[in-house]
């Protein structure tokens, strides 16, 4: 992929942020995914890539736009793309932390077609990238990701999300000493985190959307860091949509190579609301204020944007 591709995806998920950030603390968490999609959506429009949307919406008849299968684009490099216009549609409506606009993009064929069902997580940065088992013990990986960060297991602090089903992790990680935070949604967003140093935030554990397993995947994959993935179909139509979309085992262990394959991927994500490592979107008279992560794997660039939108003047923007 056109290295130049990088800075027009980040106007993709600036776009998303954009359009949907004036809803935050509204209620309304349809209005501001639908702006989302729209902003990204039309912005896709003005890329010069051959793209084929692996993740978005959902099936044609399910979403208008960004829909699974969708092609966009001005035409130029085949590549898949997995996005999520606005990931924590109840956090925008709560005006709560954490709302990002993501996307993922790699050469065609090179992203899982993730159905959407569940799917076990376990996420860790670079220096602990390798020493995870998903089908180990939850102390057995805390203890392993601890040695490997040089630290004690007290020293690490898990992500997981705050539902019923994760009791059992989250005592049994409480039992060896590890420090948590209670997310209400969004496993995006602290999946990068973990790939970042400095962040505070060592492992990501549990079950999420399997969708949003692949945008982690690709995020940790440009971070050097690590990922393991396993679907939990909840009934029969569940797998028989897997197989469908291409997993013969659904039983599978998926590495974080097999969530995003090849040599090369890009992933960029704009915060709507306030983040760990990013500022949410701010307005002012006349424009916006966003902050985006933007990285690629076969560079192993991380970049950092922030971006001044001036609304007033043809759409220009300042990055600084």
């Amino acid at each position: 992929m056109d290295r130049i591709l990088t800075l027009e995806f980040v106007r993709v998920t600036e776009a998303a942020a954009i359009k949907c950030g004036r809803l935050v603390g509204c209620g309304d968490k349809i209005g501001a995914d639908q702006l989302a999609v729209d902003g990204m959506r039309s912005e896709f429009e003005k890329v010069h890539i051959d793209g084929e949307v692996v993740i978005g919406e959902g099936e044609m008849d399910e979403a208008p736009m960004l829909y699974i299968g969708e092609k966009v684009g001005l035409g130029g490099d085949a590549v898949d793309i997995a996005v999520d216009p606005l990931e924590g549609t109840n956090l925008v409506a709560k005006g709560q932390n954490g709302a990002i606009a993501v996307l993922a993009i790699a050469p065609r064929g090179c992203l899982l077609h993730a159905p959407d069902m569940y799917m076990e997580k376990i996420a860790v940065g670079p220096r602990a990238a390798g020493r995870i088992d998903i089908n180990a013990p939850v102390k057995e990986n805390l203890r392993r990701v601890a040695e490997a960060m040089e630290r004690s297991v007290d020293d690490l602090s898990v992500v997981i999300l705050d539902r019923e089903r994760h009791a059992d992790i989250i005592r049994d990680c409480r039992e060896a000493g590890a420090r948590i935070r209670l997310i209400t949604d969004g496993d995006v967003t602290p999946a990068i985190e973990v790939g970042i140093e400095g962040s505070g935030v060592h492992m990501l554990i549990g079950t999420g959307g399997a969708p949003e397993g692949v945008l982690a995947a690709a995020a940790l994959k440009c971070l050097g860091g690590d990922m393991q993935g396993r679907l939990v179909p909840h009934s029969d139509e569940e797998v028989r949509r897997a197989k469908e979309m291409g997993v013969a085992d659904i039983h599978q262990v998926f590495t974080i190579d097999d969530l995003v394959k090849g040599d090369d991927c890009i992933f960029s994500a704009t915060a709507i609301t306030p983040g760990n490592i990013l500022r949410g979107i701010r307005y002012f008279g006349g424009g916006a204020r966003t902050q985006t992560v933007v990285m690629r794997y076969k560079t192993g660039t991380v970049r950092f944007v922030d971006t001044i939108h001036k609304f007033g003047n043809r759409g220009m923007s300042i990055k600084l």
